[in-house]
């Protein structure tokens, strides 16, 4: 059975730049099958990396004809585009089994399969043991019935396995299976970052302890973290380092958390000789940055460069609806904190709530100024299928544009009380105006001691992201 994975033709997402990183999920999902299912035969085709358009996919599947094509679909702006690939795919040999999951597709899996005749099977939450055990059976012409974790049609129904259970110790995962994407390795970067250095993504774990009613990454992962250990993080980091040549890496984890796993970790990297070599960024807590901030000045000597931190709100009362266990001033201290020991500072912050208006947004970009983080990030609230905002909102009827490629937190899905859509569409504007258009701080940026955000305000200076911004409205 040949098994081909596709990370289909698509745009990179404008607000952070101009980037390109592996396709990580259907590289891990391949090492599996090959470590799990050695009799298969599995390839990967990046469209991005090999300058694939439309067409240049459809010649592809021509001449490979695969028995199986699968395509991830974490991303809801991407729904539409993982629906045509497989829709391609169908087209060029019916016969063909076509296969998504990802945080889109598990949430709404019933739903897509009642209305997308070109999807065989979704795949919901982790992928894979029910993928492998999917194909095991699709190879012995047997029906999945017995496999979890699948939405699929049996005869005229929907049907819905139970779910599949979580693989309890993430360090039994194969490294990803970069040998599919070698030679392309020169193609993955990250251009407002460090345009010069390849670029991967670890998965250091698996889902987050926290809840908020935004985030679609706790109910996709079962509200449960799991975490690789200290030695196989930095295995990873020393395997992509060595045999691939990627000196910048992302560390996806969706909270990285500041404890004594993370102080074995950056050790492991010292000690390892990569501290020089590699440098990485992650997602991270503004209270785990106060509590443990004795570890910033060993993580900064194992090569973090940026934390990313999750501010979203000036409003206790904000933060608490949105289940955010954190206050303002913590998320003031740890950008303070990061600055100090020459950590690049990024904040995330959410407009467009419910309650939101002229004034509660100005009141956040005031906020913001005070805050001053190397670089803000501002966001629109956006109703994820699979959170509890999701459920809210759809049963309350506030949801006034269901095309999912504007599910991207830059377009207004919805109003506020106050605001309509096009309101929340010019607040978004004048939040990136008055950060980036303020001349002392674009001067700040460009004569910064810190290397890393002279390049970043010389790149944002170059780019036309509050004219884009603008055209939106």
């Amino acid at each position: 059975m040949r098994i081909l994975f596709i990370e289909p033709p698509k745009d990179y997402w404008f607000l952070m730049g101009e980037h390109l990183p592996p396709p990580l999920a259907l590289l891990q999902l391949a090492a599996y099958l090959e470590a799990h299912s050695p009799g298969m035969e599995v390839d990967v085709l990046d469209c991005r990396a090999m300058g694939l358009d439309w067409r240049g996919l459809e010649r592809r599947l021509e001449a490979e004809q695969p028995d199986v094509v699968a395509v991830s679909g974490s991303c809801t702006k991407d729904a539409y585009i993982v629906s045509w690939t497989l829709k391609l795919a169908k087209e060029i040999n019916p016969k063909v089994h076509t296969i998504t999951g990802g945080q889109h597709y598990s949430a709404l899996a019933e739903e897509i399969m009642r209305e997308d005749p070109h999807i065989d099977f979704i795949v919901r939450g982790e992928g894979e043991r029910a993928l492998q055990e999917l194909l095991q059976s699709l190879e012995r012409g047997r029906p999945p019935t017995g496999v979890r974790g699948l939405t699929f049609r049996h005869g005229s129904e929907v049907v819905s396995t139970p779910p599949q259970p979580l693989i309890d110790d993430l360090n039994e995962l194969p490294m990803p299976a970069y040998h599919f994407v070698e030679e392309f390795m020169d193609c993955y970067h990250f251009e407002m970052m460090a345009p010069e250095r390849r670029y991967a993504i670890v998965e250091g774990s698996r889902g987050c302890g926290y809840s908020c009613s935004f985030c679609t990454q706790s109910p996709f992962w079962g509200h449960r973290w799991r975490g690789k250990s200290p030695e196989r993080l930095a295995e990873e980091f020393e395997m992509l380092y060595s045999d691939y040549g990627v000196e910048l890496i992302w560390l996806s984890d969706d909270n990285f958390p500041l404890d004594k796993r993370a102080e074995r970790f950056c050790r492991e990297i010292i000690d390892r000789g990569l501290g020089d070599d590699v440098s990485w960024f992650v997602q991270i807590r503004a209270d785990s940055v106060v509590e443990r901030r004795r570890l910033l000045p060993l993580m900064k000597r194992a090569g973090c460069l940026w934390m990313l931190i999750g501010v979203e709100s000036h409003s206790p009362e904000r933060l608490r609806s949105y289940g955010k266990a954190l206050k303002p001033q913590t998320s003031r201290e740890a950008i303070r904190l990061l600055k100090h020991h020459g950590i690049f500072s990024q904040a995330t912050l959410i407009i467009g709530d419910r309650e939101d208006d002229h004034t509660s947004i100005e009141a956040l970009r005031s906020f913001v100024d005070e805050l001053d983080p190397d670089l803000a990030t501002f966001f629109i609230l956006t109703p994820f299928p699979g959170t509890r905002l999701f459920e809210e909102a759809s049963s309350k009827g506030w949801i006034e544009d269901w095309n999912w490629e504007h599910y991207d937190m830059i377009h207004a899905v919805m109003s506020t009380r106050y605001l309509s859509r096009a309101e929340v569409q010019e607040e978004l504007y004048r939040c990136y105006r008055d950060f980036y258009g303020s001349l002392s701080r674009r001067l700040r940026g460009l004569l910064s001691g810190n290397p890393l955000r002279r390049r970043i305000h010389r790149y944002l200076t170059g780019r036309a992201i509050r004219s884009w911004l603008r055209s939106l409205i």
